[in-house]
């Protein structure tokens, strides 16, 4: 019995670790590598996780393993140590939940949504001049900095692709269907 509760303990206390290290940000960027957690919270990592994933359910968000190769994964475990680990909402309820300035959305929207139309890749010159028939050239050439540097979109010389968190924060089918439909 004791044996029991001992293990129950252990694994809240890991669950916790856990979820302060998914919740609060330590880089500019959201979530966490796997070699990360399984420094903080032991070889089973994969286990918490699952046990926080189910604890997150009832407060409508789930933890999204994405990587950024922009690989889908299964269970190997020496892979899932480069995957970062990030906690996202299942269903966008709250409009204003990502504290940016509307243009700033506007241009991400229309950014993913050119890429996605050209199957996934486009030329950045492309996708400049796209954005610079709305939006000011300064901030555009800004705008498309930070969204690589964020993760949203990625870059392979000149050509820009879907990036990793945009695959762990953005639903693509959504986005495209919402344009399509206005």
């Amino acid at each position: 019995m004791e044996r029991e509760e001992e293990a129950r303990t252990r694994t809240e206390r890991k669950v916790k670790r856990a979820a302060q290290l998914l919740f609060f940000w330590r880089h500019r960027i959201p979530g966490v590598k796997g070699w990360e957690l399984k420094k903080a919270v032991g070889d089973d990592y994969l286990e918490v996780l699952g046990v926080l994933d189910s604890v997150l359910d009832r407060f409508g968000m789930e933890v999204k393993r994405i990587s950024e190769e922009g690989e889908e994964r299964g269970e190997e475990e020496e892979k899932t140590e480069r995957d970062r680990f990030m906690i996202v909402l299942k269903d966008p309820v709250i409009e204003k939940a990502s504290g940016e300035r509307i243009d700033d959305v506007a241009m991400l929207a229309a950014t993913l949504a050119y890429i996605i139309s050209k199957q996934g890749k486009a030329p950045r010159k492309a996708v400049e001049d796209f954005l610079s028939e709305k939006f000011p050239k300064q901030r555009v050439f800004f705008a498309l900095d930070r969204y690589i540097r964020q993760g949203y979109v990625g870059e392979d010389e000149t050509v820009l692709y879907i990036g990793w968190r945009t695959r762990a924060e953005v639903d693509r089918k959504s986005l495209v269907d919402l344009i399509l439909s206005s």
